[in-house]
């Protein structure tokens, strides 16, 4: 009876670290692998490979735009690196994304091995948000256990522990590719791996290559050396040393779930062997006090009701970028149109308050109702419907001369995301720009005659 239960026990506590179903960004068929704080301790943290990991909430408009970028890193990552996420809006998961310092959305930490099993560094990714920036800063920090070998240091490689099994990728290149390394990884403690460049004659000749790459598997105990002639995957390359020796049970995203964390002898091992020449970086400190940004109501953004607000705040010369909810004249809408505007004016003010709430600096965004005179001058300048019956959003710098409309398309998609993603594109200088037609900015007297009844923004 005691057996049974403990066994229930040890099984209740695998399940319970495999990913998390999460209703979340990602499905169950997601290459993404979705983890729990004991997911992430077993599949991560103790784990011999690099991981990036996604800290996020399904609502965040930035986490859904990174979502297709941030899959297809998993799938060109897969075999090479693990690609996680966690959902922070789970009540279960909010005490952990406190403890890891998690404070906007999505915040992305690459996980690397250290010496010490268990206690990985972990560090803030500040790169591009795009699938070749994730993938770049990944790979870049794939640990290399690969030694590199000439005609002068191969016989001494050889005879260490020679009945040891060990394998030789000859190469023309002379950087270690992501694959050898990762193949490394899956070996570590049970095969050595070492590269030599396709210069090093007397090694070419010794094993009697002649393509590149090649890989040479030597078993040990004397047995003949194995020339690989299949494709240069890692599938297939791990099958072939498999002959020789394990690979580790590291836990792997879908097809082992099912396996347990690496043993202790082979952590030992892998601590005793593993060599970088990144100095150790101590691992972020756990605070489990520490705020969890959760989804609070937006606060409405400032409404400019008089044309010398407007002009003071967004079109004088010096005006730097504004954002313009142009509102349609009440009284003479729809209930659609009524949805639109509501729907414009709640997306503004999610993304203003997440700003806000990151303390990152966003330009300013505003509403103008139809009441206010200039609204009307602006529509027509800018060459807007003049009926103001729908609203209009727009950015403009009047110190660049240059405006931009967004485009609702036809299904009148005012949605926080497509939205925020309009606003990124205008932060990050992209799309097309118009210039301002003449008549929009006002002319310097003007501010300085109202400069008495309005404070200087």
């Amino acid at each position: 009876m005691m057996l049974q239960s403990a066994t229930l026990f040890l099984v209740a506590s695998l399940l319970a670290a495999l990913p998390v179903n999460a209703d979340g960004l990602y499905t169950k068929k997601s290459p993404v692998l979705q983890v729990n704080q004991k997911g992430y301790n077993q599949l991560i943290a103790n784990s011999n490979y690099t991981s990036i990991v996604e800290f996020y909430a399904p609502w965040c408009g930035h986490c859904q735009n990174l979502k297709p970028a941030y899959e297809k890193a998993a799938k060109n990552l897969e075999g090479l690196a693990k690609v996680a996420a966690v959902n922070c809006d789970e009540e279960a998961n909010k005490p952990f994304c406190g403890q890891m310092g998690i404070q906007g959305f999505p915040t992305l930490k690459l996980v690397t091995p250290s010496k010490k099993p268990g206690k990985p560094r972990v560090e803030d990714y500040q790169g591009a948000r795009t699938t070749k920036g994730i993938v770049d800063a990944v790979v870049d920090k794939i640990p290399n256990h690969v030694k590199r070998i000439t005609d002068k240091t191969l016989e001494g490689w050889l005879s260490e522990d020679q009945e040891a099994p060990k394998a030789l990728l000859f190469t023309e290149k002379g950087t270690t590719s992501a694959l050898i390394r990762a193949l490394a990884i899956d070996f570590l403690g049970s095969l050595k791996v070492a590269q030599i460049r396709n210069k090093e004659s007397n090694a070419v000749d010794k094993f009697g290559v002649t393509e590149f790459p090649t890989l040479v598997l030597l078993p040990g105990n004397g047995a003949e050396p194995i020339l690989y002639d299949g494709e240069l995957k890692k599938g297939p390359m791990v099958e072939f040393l498999s002959q020789a020796a394990s690979p580790n049970p590291d836990p792997a995203p879908a097809s082992e779930k099912g396996k347990s964390k690496p043993s202790k002898s082979a952590e030992t091992e892998k601590s005793k062997s593993e060599k970088t020449s990144e100095p150790e970086a101590a691992t972020e400190e756990s605070d489990p006090t520490a705020p969890v940004q959760v989804h609070t109501p937006a606060p409405a953004i400032e409404t400019l009701t008089t044309p010398a607000s407007l002009e003071s705040a967004c079109l004088a010369p010096k005006s730097g970028t504004c954002v313009l909810a142009l509102l349609p004249e009440s009284g003479e809408l729809d209930s659609e149109l009524t949805g639109s505007t509501k729907d414009a004016l709640e997306s503004l003010a999610e993304v203003g308050h997440k700003h806000a709430e990151r303390k990152s600096k966003l330009f300013p965004l505003y509403s103008i109702p139809a009441s206010n005179a200039a609204s009307k001058a602006l529509r027509v300048g800018l060459g807007l419907a003049e009926d103001a019956q729908t609203v209009e959003i727009v950015a403009l710098n009047a110190r660049r001369s240059w405006w931009r409309q967004y485009d609702p398309s036809e299904e009148a998609d005012y949605g926080t995301v497509r939205v925020e993603a309009w606003i990124d594109a205008i932060r990050l200088g992209e799309g097309s720009r118009n210039k301002l037609p003449e008549g929009i900015i006002v002319s310097q007297a003007e501010p300085e005659k109202k400069a008495a009844d309005h404070d200087e923004l």
